[in-house]
């Protein structure tokens, strides 16, 4: 049943309220726009990202977006394509030969920008190295890293002590670098196999200038030089390709999509995504506070007017989630749906003994396209079922990290977006459910969510290699995932991306990143 009017207030009602009264917000102070500057030139692909890229490396950068980039210097044994299906980069050979067991072949004559061949223990140092970094997102992806045992020169075993049997598509997201340069951090450096090397970085900033690899050992890429630019303020990266300054910029909102929509010389691609983003709850309060109730986190979802921040604040560039991963991912199933009742939320949170509940929220801005506003109208939603909300805005760069691991101040809802890096629901669910005590001590237990019913189930189903048992177990995961009410709301946004008309052969993948090697530029 459709909710009476006045529970879907315009965008610009929800906007022109907050800016009147103030909503009691917390907002940091936005972070100043380097604007862009210089024209590229004929050869030179200029993009504008809306995050910084902080390495070229990606031990703890979890930014999907940067991806495109990063694999334009290093490489994996393997890649998701744009349909999700597995490719092999540096390996052409990654065969399961054992429940427990890889057998993997490196291509012959792969080589480094500066002509160091890639040796087998590269890929141990790489794997060994990825272990040791606290707060990784990579690794939590992993049930567990697998070990390296070396056949010949190019042949070597990979070795689980459970079966992984998604392990192929595990390595797209290990990166591979010189075992000599590698180190348990992210990489300044920017030595790897890719297409393009490094030839002017600053990380502060998050500008790279790439130019060709002139010994990359695959075919060429089509444009000589790339140039990277951190554009933080989303205005400015429309400008920026209007004016033909930037060729290429992510991550837009629907608003500046339909400001650049059907203009001359741009054009914009959109797929569906399988990136994820939550409100998620903070899963390491004390067991008295009234969050650690998941009867008080179900309650709380009827303030959230999802029908409202999709149609009236996200544009219809988002879909409301329907379970606890986007549907694109293969395995992922609906599990339930949010409604929105602000009266129930009053009784039930009263009934729980929580009303008048006060909660913080923080987020770090660009996580995903029209965050701002997204929290804004979410203060005043609280607000109708009598919980008082209060926002704290972190900039790229700064400090989220520690908080997101228990090691900042306290929290109570978080607004992430989680990629879905592999194109399964697998594993992304261990990422995010099936973290332990043990896991948490380091901060690596996602938001701090250790349910160990649900640890087994997923663990169980990681291990299992029938893939029919395998799907029986990860819809059950799902839904037992779902019954503990992780998330205050959680949606599903388009990717949407601009691109100048000069740059062709550009495929857009659901990961929300491309193969920087194939793109052209015209005229």
């Amino acid at each position: 049943m459709p909710s009476p009017p006045h529970l879907h207030p315009s965008r610009r009602t929800l906007l022109r309220t907050l800016a009147a009264g103030g909503a009691g917000l917390a907002l940091g102070p936005l972070t100043a726009c380097a604007g862009p500057t210089g024209a590229p030139g004929p050869r030179t692909l200029s993009l504008g990202l809306n995050r910084s890229l902080v390495s070229l490396d990606n031990k703890l950068n979890q930014f999907d977006a940067a991806v495109t980039v990063q694999r334009g210097v290093r490489q994996a044994l393997t890649a998701i394509r744009p349909d999700l299906s597995v490719a092999q980069v540096l390996a052409d050979r990654f065969e399961m030969t054992s429940p427990t067991t890889w057998t993997v072949r490196l291509r012959d004559g792969i080589h480094y920008s500066d002509k160091r061949p890639v040796r087998v223990e590269d890929v141990a140092t790489a794997l060994r190295l990825y272990g040791k970094v606290d707060g990784s997102f990579i690794r939590g992806l992993f049930p567990e890293l697998p070990t390296v045992e070396r056949v010949d020169e190019r042949t070597f075993l990979l070795h689980t002590r459970r079966p992984v049997p998604v392990l192929d598509r595990l390595m797209a997201n290990i990166l591979i670098t010189p075992a000599a340069d590698n180190r348990a951090e992210e990489l300044r450096s920017g030595v790897g196999t890719g297409p393009y090397r490094v030839v002017a970085a600053n990380s502060g900033t998050g500008e790279y200038t790439l130019a060709r690899n002139p010994n990359y050992w695959g075919t060429p890429p089509g444009v000589d030089r790339v140039q990277v630019r951190f554009v933080p303020e989303e205005s400015s990266r429309v400008v920026g390709i209007r004016s033909g300054e930037l060729d290429v910029v992510d991550t837009l909102t629907p608003d500046s999509a339909d400001q650049l929509d059907g203009l001359p010389g741009v054009r914009l691609d959109r797929v569906p995504g399988v990136r994820i983003c939550q409100l998620f709850y903070n899963f390491r309060k004390p067991r008295s506070y009234p969050l650690s109730d998941a009867r008080v986190r179900k309650a709380l979802t009827h303030a959230v007017d999802g029908d409202a921040l999709i149609k009236d604040v996200l544009t219809k560039s988002a879909v409301e989630a329907q379970g606890v991963l986007p549907l694109a991912l293969e395995g992922a199933v609906r599990t339930g749906s949010y409604h929105h009742d602000p009266a129930a939320a009053r009784k039930q949170l009263r009934a729980l003994g929580a009303d008048g509940m006060r909660l913080t929220i923080i987020w770090e801005s660009g996580e995903f396209a029209g965050d701002a506003s997204v929290m804004e109208a979410l203060v005043e939603m609280l607000r109708d079922a009598g919980v008082r909300a209060q926002l704290k805005q972190f900039q790229p760069g700064g400090d989220i990290l520690a908080w997101r691991q228990g090691r900042g101040g306290d929290w109570d809802v978080i607004g992430n977006g989680f990629p879905g890096t592999t194109g399964q629901a697998l594993t992304s669910l261990q990422a995010m459910y099936a973290g332990t005590a043990e896991d948490d001590k380091t901060g690596d237990a996602f938001m701090g969510y250790v349910k160990p019913h649900i640890e087994r189930q997923l663990s169980d189903a990681a291990e299992e290699t029938d893939a029919k048992t395998r799907t029986q177990k990860l819809n059950a995961a799902q839904r037992a995932v779902w019954d503990t009410w992780p998330c205050l709301w959680s949606f599903v946004p388009k990717t949407v991306q601009a691109r100048r008309d000069r740059v062709t052969d550009l495929e857009l993948a659901p990961l929300n990143c491309y193969d920087l090697s194939t793109v052209r530029l015209e005229g």
